[in-house]
C-alpha cells in the first residue's frame, strides 16, 4: 500500500457517512466492502479503491475536496443525540437542515437532560479532531447545583476526582449567582466523557438540577439560535475551529439557490420549542 493510503474509517467519515467512531462500528458489523471483499478494522484504502457501504457505492474524496460547513444548534432538554430513536422520541437531527449527498456529523454529544450548544459539521476530520481528548478543547457549562457548595468541594473538583472511568477534573469553576440551594456555576472541562459534569458534582454529594453547555472551544452559544433553532457559522468562526483542530482553513461553500430555499423551508417548518417555563400559579 502506498503512502497515499488512509484508514478506511477516516475516509468514510470524510465522505459524510457519520463520525469516525460510527464508521468503525459499521466496519466491525461487516457493512463495508472494499474491492469486493468485506472490510475489517485496520484496513487502509486509496481514493481509487471501490468501496460499498450497505451495498451502495461510496464517492471517495480527498480531504481538500470536502465541503466544510458548521452549524450551531441550541439543544432543548428532552432531545436525544442520536440519528433515530427506536421509541420514536425526538432527536437533534430531526431539526437540522437537510443536505444532499452529505450528512451532519455531531461534534460531541449532550445527554437527554442537558441543553445548550451543539455543533454539527459536514467535515468528518474536523469533528474527529475537535472531539479527540488530545486536542484539549474547552467545553464550558452553566450548572445549577442543589446543595451547599463549599470551597473544599470546588478545590477537590479542580484538583481532580477519581470516577468509575478514571480521573476527572474541572479546569475552572466560577460562581454565577443564585440563592440558597440553587446556585449557578460555570465550569470548564477538557473532555466530553459521558455525564462527566454531573458525576463530578455528585462525587461531592451535590446534585445538578439544570445543565446547559454554553461554549465549545471558541464558539459561544448566543442569541442567534433560540432553543430548538440552528444557525450556520461564519467563515471566521469555522476557520477558528479549524485552527483549534490544527487543520488548514478552507472556504465555506456558498449555499446554492436550491439549498437556500430548502434550508429556509426547513427553518420555518420546524418550529422552535418553547423554553421550559414554570406553570403559572392559579389565581
Amino acid at each position: 500500500m502506498s503512502n497515499t493510503s488512509e484508514k478506511l474509517q477516516k475516509v468514510l467519515a470524510r465522505a459524510g457517512l457519520g463520525s469516525r467512531r460510527e464508521m468503525e462500528a459499521a466496519i466491525a458489523a461487516g457493512r463495508v466492502q472494499v474491492n469486493g471483499q468485506v472490510a475489517t478494522l485496520g484496513d487502509r484504502i486509496e481514493t481509487r479503491d471501490r468501496v460499498l457501504f450497505d451495498n451502495r457505492p461510496v464517492t471517495l474524496r480527498a480531504a481538500e475536496e470536502v465541503p466544510r460547513r458548521v452549524i450551531m444548534y441550541n439543544k432543548p432538554e428532552g432531545e436525544l443525540c442520536t440519528r433515530k430513536d427506536p421509541e420514536g422520541r425526538r432527536t437533534v437531527f430531526d431539526r437540522l437542515p437537510r443536505l444532499k449527498g452529505e450528512r451532519w456529523i455531531a461534534i460531541g454529544r449532550l445527554d437527554i437532560n442537558t441543553s445548550g450548544l451543539l455543533l454539527f459539521t459536514t467535515d468528518g476530520e474536523l469533528a474527529n479532531r475537535l472531539m479527540h481528548p488530545s486536542t484539549q478543547v474547552e467545553r464550558e457549562y452553566a450548572v445549577r447545583v442543589m446543595g451547599e457548595v463549599t470551597r473544599e468541594h470546588v478545590v477537590a473538583m479542580v484538583e481532580g476526582v477519581m470516577l468509575d472511568d478514571g480521573p476527572a477534573r474541572f479546569t475552572d469553576v466560577q460562581e454565577f449567582g443564585g440563592e440558597g440551594i440553587n446556585t449557578w456555576f460555570h465550569v470548564v472541562i477538557m473532555e466530553g466523557r459521558n455525564r462527566e459534569v454531573r458525576r463530578l458534582w455528585e462525587s461531592q454529594g451535590l446534585t445538578v438540577s439544570r445543565l446547559k453547555r454554553v461554549r465549545y472551544g471558541n464558539i459561544f452559544l448566543d442569541k442567534r439560535a433560540k432553543a430548538g433553532e440552528w444557525v450556520e457559522l461564519s467563515q471566521e468562526e469555522v476557520d477558528d475551529l479549524a485552527e483549534l483542530a490544527s487543520l488548514p482553513a478552507r472556504k465555506v461553500p456558498e449555499l446554492t439557490p436550491d439549498e437556500k430555499n430548502r434550508w429556509s423551508r426547513d427553518k420555518h417548518k420546524r418550529k422552535p420549542v418553547q423554553a421550559m417555563r414554570k406553570p403559572r400559579a392559579r389565581r
